[in-house]
């Protein structure tokens, strides 16, 4: 596990930084928030970059800084990579020699991925002969995260590692991160300020403003909170684990199982079995007082009314609704709740078009399907 408590002021009347959270021992955990929150500073201090004025931070039970005992341990036995905007790559050297460089700082008993392992797993091995120069910006990075996955290091942090890039740059380079999370068994700490990132990434989600910690947890749970500023945004939604089922080829639609039913999205290219995790948006989600028919949506689905929440500023309210376990956002206007007599209890149902859906991660295939091909809804 790590562990960190950190507080810091930069001058008299400068930012403030006072924050404490926790993260697992693998997986990765997102720092999350606006430009300016201190992100980037809370990284800085984890690797030692930076000399905060007080705290404390542990990796696995060591100490790495506890300022009470005066303990701060030097960068270079801390262990942690750091991958940042910019690759940061020897230019007068190969892609191989960078790696290699990489491979050279690690500790002779650490364990960890091999070479040929890493190079594999992200798929540079056409690129070992070129040097940083000749190289898209997609590229780079993904040499970047070679090299740091080479030195094997207890934790790896990443700064915004694809802001830099344009969006084909950045679709290019999440599937190589979302490889490195599930090969990797150390905990990753991802900061960044794009949701779609947190959404493909994220095991867990540390949200920020201000310098201050606003809450922390699994990223479905916290993405369903209407008290959070993740709830202000447009693309406010739930994100839902869910498995690839199966494939209708000839309908151009997949079957998507979640806690407590499922879903038809538009057809997608994953093993049934693939785990997937889709952000559904509120405002995406319409309901029903009773089954609806003659309609093209796909996916009509039971739900209990659990909460309405007013939106601030707004003439628009958060219904909570509940399909089993798992819990969705509706966003509809005050007039719609008034009209339709909506109260907490209600039993409704969730309207929900297939083409809405924004898909996020995918991870390795898990259990075995349960089916061969879709049966026909």
């Amino acid at each position: 596990m790590l562990e960190v408590a950190l507080r810091h002021r930069f001058g008299e009347q400068g930012f403030d930084l006072d924050i404490a959270f926790t993260a697992p021992g693998t997986g990765v955990t997102a720092i999350f928030g606006p430009s300016g929150c201190g992100k980037s500073t809370i990284l800085a201090a984890i690797a030692g970059l930076l000399r905060p004025q007080s705290g404390r931070v542990a990796l696995g039970g060591l100490a790495l800084l506890d300022t009470e005992r005066r303990v701060f341990l030097p960068p270079e036995d801390r262990r942690c990579a750091v991958v940042f905007q910019d690759a940061r790559l020897f230019p007068h050297l190969s892609v191989e020699t960078n790696l290699r460089y990489g491979l050279r700082r690690a500790p002779a008993v650490a364990a960890g991925p091999g070479f040929e392992e890493v190079v594999a797993l992200l798929g540079i091995g056409h690129l070992l002969a070129r040097r940083p120069g000749k190289l898209s910006g997609g590229e780079r990075q993904r040499v970047a995260l070679g090299r740091a996955l080479l030195a094997r290091p207890r934790l790896l942090l990443m700064d915004e590692p694809l802001a830099a890039l344009d969006a084909a740059r950045r679709a290019e380079v999440l599937p190589f991160l979302a490889r490195l999370r599930d090969a990797a068994a150390i905990p990753i700490l991802y900061v960044t300020h794009a949701l779609d990132e947190v959404d493909a990434l994220a095991d867990r989600l540390v949200l920020m403003a201000a310098g201050r910690v606003l809450a922390e947890g699994a990223v479905e749970e916290l993405s369903a909170r209407t008290d959070l500023p993740l709830a202000s945004r447009r693309d406010a939604g739930a994100l839902i684990a869910c498995r690839v089922v199966a494939h209708d080829r000839e309908r151009g639609l997949t079957r998507l199982e979640f806690d407590g039913g499922s879903f038809l999205v538009p057809l997608r290219e994953a093993p049934p079995g693939s785990q997937a995790r889709i952000r559904l948006r509120a405002r995406d989600v319409a309901v029903a007082t009773e089954p609806p028919r003659g309609i093209s949506t796909q996916n009509v689905l039971p739900a209990n009314l659990v909460a309405i929440e007013a939106v601030t500023g707004s003439q628009e309210a958060f219904l909570q609704l509940a399909i089993g376990p798992t819990l969705l956002l509706a966003r509809v206007t005050r007039d719609s709740v008034a009209r339709l007599g909506l109260a907490p209890g209600m039993a409704l149902w969730a309207v929900i078009k297939a083409v809405t859906f924004d898909h996020a991660g995918l991870r390795p295939a898990g259990d075995r399907p349960r089916h061969d091909a879709m049966e026909a809804p």
